[in-house]
């Protein structure tokens, strides 16, 4: 009788460690498939079909605070954009208080009637008394009258021959000939006075951020506006939002649209700046929208003036991939304001970019195209074939230290 050792290696590849790997790869097929696909990170959508497919944060008419909850997915029909079409008229200024009023800004008040400039520290008056030129404010051959005008003072005062000391500030020029012809009354019979702005010096704004030159403004007799400081300030650099301009004002900050200006003629948005306003205009980076999933080419994009369409998003990021993406499932996810919105367009007919061209987006949107199943399969294969080639590898060796046998 012949020893173990003597049988044929042949009987020995079908070892209990082959049949066990072998198994365990059999098992570990059955178990991913029965997985859902779940070895393919971020690329689940097709479990959100007529919901959100994890809680988000809605607020509820009754609720205080907003609660999590599944968003419903609405399609993206003719109706759906009529709808938007209706409410995206241009809101009167009355409505547009209440607007913007989940942004935490308000719009600025509106002044009606542009107020008298009133003289503060560091302004520079001209001072005329007809007939008395030792009083009058003297103007060499080569000075301007900015440098031979009686300067305010401090303490809003200004010195003035017989009559001494007199405070100035927050009196404007009519204001201030009246109280100087009263005090040289005593001492001028019918005194003729002129009183004149030389420099503006007290009042000033300040114009930041995206704009061509940046830096204080000095507020002057003729009323300073929003447009009219941007205007001074260089006009926008090409990366303004325009629709976003931030005014400051003793600590409360309202939001200004130029581009409503522009475009719908909202000039109730042009207020008047006041002293130590600062006014900010706000780049458009916060205005992108994200492109994701089976696209040509994935990534972000800055809208221009905040006017993009579904299509001309899809257009920008080359398009859904013809060999990788399922067209029927295109969806646009908002989460901007206090509930969130899901869309859903059915791609799979080329008419339907006709309501994708009319379908506005918002800044932040997201854009999701779903892929295959055939390629949400092939991944899943992919990822299982290197683990499967090893495991056949390791079943099929052979060890020449032990005689062909696997120890």
């Amino acid at each position: 009788m012949s020893d173990s050792t003597d049988l044929p290696t042949s009987n020995l590849s079908c070892s209990p460690v082959k049949f066990l790997t072998r198994g365990l790869l059999v098992a570990g097929i059955v178990s991913v498939l029965g997985a859902g696909c779940a070895v393919v990170p971020g690329d689940r959508a097709y479990s959100m079909r007529e919901q959100s497919a994890i809680k988000l944060p809605v607020k509820q008419p009754d609720a205080a605070e907003p609660v999590p909850d599944n968003v419903k997915i609405k399609p993206i029909t003719a109706e759906l954009i009529i709808e938007q079409f209706r409410n995206a008229q241009p809101p009167k200024a009355a409505a547009s208080q209440s607007a913007l009023a989940g942004e935490g800004r308000r719009i600025a008040p509106v002044i009606p009637t542009p107020p008298d400039y009133k003289v503060g520290a560091g302004d520079i008056l001209t001072i005329i008394v007809w007939d008395h030129p030792e009083l009058t404010t003297p103007a060499g051959q080569y000075r301007s009258a900015d440098q031979a005008g009686t300067v305010v003072s401090e303490n809003g005062t200004i010195y003035y021959p017989y009559v001494g000391v007199l405070p100035v500030a927050g009196k404007t020029t009519r204001q201030i000939r009246e109280l100087l012809i009263s005090k040289l009354s005593k001492y001028i019979e019918k005194a003729q006075i002129d009183v004149r702005m030389a420099a503006f010096r007290s009042q000033r704004v300040y114009v930041v951020g995206e704009v061509s030159k940046p830096g204080q403004q000095y507020i002057s007799d003729i009323p300073m506006t929003v447009l009219e400081a941007v205007n001074l300030a260089g006009g926008f650099t090409p990366e303004a939002d325009y629709s976003n301009v931030l005014l400051t004002r003793k600590g409360v900050t309202y939001r200004v649209d130029i581009q409503s200006m522009y475009e719908n003629g909202a000039t109730e948005q042009n207020t008047l700046l006041e002293a130590g306003d600062i006014l900010n205009v706000s780049d458009r980076t916060f205005n992108k929208i994200f492109v994701l999933g089976e696209v040509n080419k994935p990534g972000s994009l800055v809208m221009t003036k905040k006017r993009s369409t579904l299509a001309e998003a899809l257009s920008d990021a080359g398009y859904i991939s013809q060999d990788r993406s399922n067209p029927k499932w295109i969806y646009v996810m908002r989460g901007e304001g206090e509930t969130p919105e899901l869309f859903h367009l059915d791609g799979s007919s080329p008419d339907s970019m006709l309501l994708a061209d009319k379908f506005p987006l918002r800044p932040r949107d997201i854009i999701y195209v779903d892929a295959a199943d055939v390629v949400r399969w092939n991944r899943v294969i992919s990822n299982i074939l290197p683990t499967a080639q090893m495991l056949y590898q390791t079943s099929n060796a052979r060890y020449p230290l032990f005689g062909g046998r696997q120890p």
